[in-house]
């Protein structure tokens, strides 16, 4: 096991994240859950194009994502999930932007990697490198002086699950 002070880039990319997305309810505007209709095939993981569904327990609300498409954030401001457009339940606005992550290992990985001073990225031959999700975040998340901000709002969003 890697000390916090290490981070090394296991290659993720958005999509390990987007198979379990927490969302705010469009009902009753607490958690619900974004996830494949069917189980994945034993070992494997499910293609981003399996139908989706979305369940609140708070409220009961349960909806089915309407295609078999889906739309990854890319922009400013709130984010979204990637199948029914609805805001993120992981996510703070912060000076420089919006922090956000899909699910709480998102979030995670997010934490590790801005925690550790030293950051190990993929070899400089590796096709994926630049694809990773940690460094496709913005200049201002890996950046050593918004550590402990970002750090803070980490947290502020861990919190709002156990709340």
């Amino acid at each position: 096991m890697l000390s916090p002070q290490r981070f090394r880039d296991a290659r993720h990319t958005k999509y390990h994240f987007i198979d379990q997305v927490l969302v705010r309810c469009p009902k009753c505007a607490g958690i619900a859950h974004v996830a494949p209709v069917a189980p994945a095939v034993e070992g494997g993981v499910p293609s981003v194009f399996t139908r989706r569904r979305l369940v609140c327990r708070a409220c009961g609300l349960s909806r089915d994502a309407a295609g078999g498409g889906f739309r990854l954030f890319r922009g400013r401001g709130e984010a979204t999930d990637p199948y029914f457009g609805l805001p993120l339940w992981l996510q703070t606005e912060m000076r420089h932007g919006w922090l956000w992550a899909y699910n709480p290992e998102h979030l995670e990985l997010i934490r590790q990697f801005v925690q550790a001073p030293l950051r190990e990225r993929a070899a400089w031959d590796a096709q994926v490198k630049k694809m990773t999700l940690v460094a496709r975040l913005p200049t201002w998340i890996k950046s050593a002086k918004n550590r402990g901000e970002v750090l803070r709002a980490i947290d502020r969003i861990r919190s709002s699950l156990v709340a």
